[in-house]
């Protein structure tokens, strides 16, 4: 039996978990929050010191809790851009996450490369704000001193991986990490150093792209340090999903991945084209709304909390009597509709009560996760298998009309860090290939996540009826909104 650690620093906290490296049994967790940082406007920052990942890191593993391991893996929030000067300094803190500030940037770099079917065909996806080479972009526009100065770039897992191998000349990223920067392609699997060029205004040195069982480096001490991944990959391998699974992710927005055996370049911009961390493909449909959707309703409704919400939908009946939410509050990128407004459709004297509104929230929710996998599966991506994630996916409405509106067998995980296992699952399979125990085109089989499983069963026929009411609704008010 060996150990291994995975660690998952995400943008408020590390996590770390100690593996069995031949089941994945967790041994033992370490966990720490990030120092805090604060906004004018009270959100979390979108400029950040690294050396407040490695802090958080430090003590996390505190207290021992990496004696007798012998590898680690790294995940890290995504599209953290960590810029370095020549001399491997930090040349201002870390972009990260969504930052709004670069949405101007992303409209300037769509139109530089010549449209959104250019991008598409360059790299799988078309620039967003959150994205690396759009804060490039940004950064370029907005302090042009600090972009003369930027040599190398790097991202949050990157910089941790190079951190903790002691700042070596070679550094590293794997393929999951470079294909969500908007300037490599997983589907050729190759930078595309113009694209730094035209954001940036110069060239960058970039890491080297690892395979998915390769090792970054070994620490002084003879630790082994996988290659390390975002969190979004990370999370799909320690769930285990595989062909014919789906992910979907039910946030304040919501995203749906699934794995898939080729990279789909999407003209549209509805599909985001990433690399797993097994050496597949994720591709991947956003949608603004999700659980807002709820919390808007609630609101409305005057409940206190989603249990409320979800309480008094279950006293409605599938279809809602008729009553369709289109949930389109905060405008909608699945359809691509970004100035538009929610639409409440349906309203009859006997559909006017708070459970119908209630339910018509969820299934509206759901039905708008469910275009997201139709767009999927439109590509020829296969879905029998839905994982559903996050705290939303607990409640009895979502679990009652989610099989029957997914169309596919739907998995409810029980929590769990699944981003962190993920990394300790990678950690394994490098340390494995090191030693000469696994093959490097398979990684470890560990115990699948314990979940709940809900099947459409009989219920499948009222799901098809209630999609189809929300989809006549949402064809007569935004008419031919999923066609390229």
């Amino acid at each position: 039996m060996g150990i291994v650690a995975g660690l998952d620093s995400s943008p408020d906290f590390t996590r770390i978990v100690v593996c069995d490296t031949d089941t994945g049994a967790v041994l033992r967790q370490g966990y720490a929050p990030h120092p805090v940082e604060s906004t004018e406007s009270g959100g979390r920052p979108s400029d950040v010191d690294p050396q407040a990942w490695l802090l958080s890191l430090g003590e996390a593993a505190g207290g021992g809790l990496l004696e007798g391991v012998q590898a680690i893996g790294v995940s890290a929030q995504q599209n953290g851009l960590v810029p370095l000067d020549a001399q491997g300094n930090t040349v201002r803190p870390a972009l990260v996450g969504g930052d709004r500030r670069a949405q101007v940037a992303a409209a300037d770099l769509v139109d530089a490369l010549g449209g959104r079917e250019a991008w598409a065909q360059a790299v799988g996806c078309v620039p967003q704000a959150a994205q690396p080479v759009t804060k490039l972009r940004w950064l370029n526009r907005n302090e042009p001193d600090a972009a003369q100065r930027t040599a190398v770039l790097l991202q949050a897992h990157d910089w941790l991986v190079w951190q903790l191998l002691g700042r070596p000349l070679r550094r590293t990223t794997d393929r999951g990490g470079a294909s969500g920067t908007g300037y490599w392609s997983a589907a050729t699997g190759a930078y595309r150093p113009d694209l730094v060029d035209l954001a940036l205004g110069h060239q960058a040195t970039l890491p080297e792209v690892l395979g998915p069982s390769e090792a970054a480096g070994t620490t002084p001490e003879g630790l082994l340090i996988s290659a390390g991944t975002g969190e979004t990959m990370a999370a799909a391998f320690g769930l285990g999903i595989g062909l014919g699974d789906a992910v979907v992710s039910l946030g304040a927005s919501g995203s749906v991945m699934a794995v898939h055996t080729e990279a789909l370049a999407d003209p549209s911009g509805m599909i985001t084209s990433l690399a797993d961390a097994t050496g597949l493909h994720l591709p991947v449909v956003t949608t603004l709304n999700a659980v807002r959707t709820l919390r808007g309703a609630a609101e409305l409704l005057g409940l206190p909390d989603l249990e409320s919400l979800s309480e008094l939908a279950m006293k409605s009946t599938p279809g809602s009597h008729g009553l369709v939410l289109l949930p389109y509050l905060e405008g909608e990128r699945t359809p691509n509709l970004p100035h538009t407004a929610g639409t409440l459709a349906g309203l009859r004297r006997e559909s006017m009560r708070p459970e119908h509104l209630a339910r018509a929230a969820f299934e509206g929710m759901l039905c708008g996760l469910a275009d997201a996998l139709d767009v999927l599966r439109g590509r020829g991506v296969d879905v029998r298998r839905v994982f559903l994630l996050g705290a939303a996916a607990e409640l009895p409405a979502v679990q009652a009309a989610a099989p029957a509106l997914f169309g596919a067998q739907v998995v409810v995980p029980q929590p769990a860090d699944y981003a962190a296992l993920g990394a300790a699952r990678q950690a394994a399979w490098a340390l494995g290939v090191s030693q000469g125990t696994l093959d490097p085109r398979l990684p470890p089989v560990w115990q699948g996540a314990v979940a709940q499983i809900l099947e459409p069963g009989e219920e499948l026929a009222v799901g098809q009826a209630v999609r189809q009411q929300y989809v006549s609704v949402r064809e007569q008010t935004h008419p031919g909104a999923f066609r390229a």
